[in-house]
């Protein structure tokens, strides 16, 4: 994938996304997505990295769980063929529900 196709992907999640972060004062309410690439894990072939291999992770926020926004999201993922891992918690302070998927994605180009 590009990281144009990641941003595509995730804005055919149908809700509204960041990122990272939203700006801040922009006072965005759940449900909304924040995605961000953790570092990378590159293959590596006679000493140069041969295919770039970012960690890309979704977060999801909503008020309370949200099995079926869960699972369109899942759906999306599974359909972009991406392996997934998925975990969840509290955000007591915020009073909201945050699931995070995390997954490997192969970027080429851009």
């Amino acid at each position: 994938m590009t990281y144009t196709e990641v941003a595509d992907m995730i804005e055919s999640m149908g809700l509204p996304f960041a990122y990272y972060q939203f700006p801040a004062g922009t006072g965005q309410e759940p449900p909304f997505i924040c995605f961000y690439y953790l570092g990378d894990n590159d293959f590596v072939a006679d000493n140069v990295n041969y295919a770039k291999i970012n960690r890309l992770v979704i977060e999801l926020y909503t008020d309370v769980i949200d099995f079926e926004r869960e699972a369109v999201i899942e759906n999306i993922l599974s359909s972009n063929e991406m392996v997934y891992t998925r975990e969840e918690t509290e955000i007591d302070t915020e009073k909201m529900h945050m699931t995070v998927y995390s997954m490997e994605v192969l970027i080429n180009g851009e």
